[in-house]
């Protein structure tokens, strides 16, 4: 079960975003670890995207429970700037912070 969310995670980010360039994009690192109590992964591709993840089993109630997750992913828009959103999703909904700066800055 918890591979068939990541798989589709990936999948529904892969496909959010048209494509931003011709040239083939590569997968320079990618890691992953699904275990019963949660799961986290990371991947950077050639073209500066990158993505990381751990969701973690959370005690809800006395008979509920559910995955808390947090992470954040990295790209470079079509309009130059770099966008960076780091995100919690928990029982309170999907919260993402957004952070832009132009290539170069530090």
């Amino acid at each position: 079960m918890h591979k068939f969310v990541l798989c589709a995670l990936m999948a529904a980010v892969a496909f959010a975003a048209p494509p931003q360039q011709q040239d083939p994009v590569y997968i320079l690192k990618q890691d992953v670890d699904v275990n019963p109590d949660g799961y986290q992964f990371a991947f950077e591709t050639s073209d500066g995207t990158s993505r990381q993840e751990q969701g973690t089993l959370k005690q809800i109630s006395e008979d509920h429970k559910a995955i808390e997750v947090q992470g954040s992913y990295k790209y470079l828009a079509p309009d130059g700037l770099v966008y960076t959103i780091t995100y919690t999703a928990d029982e309170h909904g999907f919260q993402p912070q957004e952070h832009v700066e132009h290539p170069g800055q530090q």
